[in-house]
């Protein structure tokens, strides 16, 4: 009995992954497969002490293969049903990664400024992601990196705040990672006549930078 329970509990997350996954392809977000949870280690790569487990693309060429395409998403996640989900940043939106205390605060502050946050989502024990308006390539000379070799304390003007642009990605929800913490939407992203409203990222960015900044102090 336990091991019936055991499979459809694997099959529905799975059938959710997919779900999932076409969903953000009906935004026209573009998704690639990522790792997940290994069954006899932190994760599915071959790497031995992977160092972002469960949290990383498949393949290299992410970045090409990533897709809206309901055919390809479905050979994918047939193929590797508990695959987390990939959502490539820079193309249709970015992302502010901040943590959860700060995310929390700024939210409210939002809230009562009446600043629209956009899409939202958190891992579930740490971090909160705020889906913005992507930025310009000549825009983002203005700004700072944040790509998979910066730690977010890296930046000290706004420590823990990181900032996922071109060659950048997150996890999108139901992502799982071994601690047992899933992607979850706060703010799920709202289809208003085909396409998701994303909040100017300089309004956004002002806020969180002010509550990451008092949450670190």
């Amino acid at each position: 009995m336990a091991e019936v329970l055991y499979r459809r509990k694997r099959r529905h997350a799975a059938d959710s992954m997919l779900d999932a996954a076409l969903g953000y392809a009906g935004l026209g977000w573009p998704v690639a497969r990522g790792t997940s949870p290994g069954q006899d280690r932190a994760c599915s790569c071959d790497r031995m002490g992977c160092p972002d487990p469960a949290a990383h693309p498949v393949t290299m060429a992410w970045g090409v293969e990533a897709s809206t395409d309901a055919d390809t998403i479905r050979r994918w996640w047939t193929a590797t049903p508990e695959a987390n989900i990939i959502l490539p940043t820079g193309r249709v939106f970015d992302v502010f990664d901040v943590p959860r205390e700060a995310g929390v605060m700024a939210l409210a502050r939002m809230g009562r400024s009446g600043v629209p946050s956009g899409p939202v989502a958190a891992v579930e024990s740490s971090r909160y992601l705020f889906f913005v308006a992507t930025r310009s390539p000549v825009d983002e000379d203005e700004w700072w990196s944040c790509h998979l070799d910066c730690v977010p304390e890296a930046v000290e003007e706004m420590p823990g705040l990181r900032w996922h642009c071109r060659d950048s990605f997150v996890l999108g929800a139901p992502s799982r990672l071994p601690s047992g913490d899933r992607f979850t939407w706060i703010r799920a992203p709202h289809d208003t006549d085909g396409s998701v409203v994303l909040p100017d990222p300089i309004a956004v960015l002002g806020i969180l930078a002010d509550a990451s900044e008092e949450f670190s102090g």
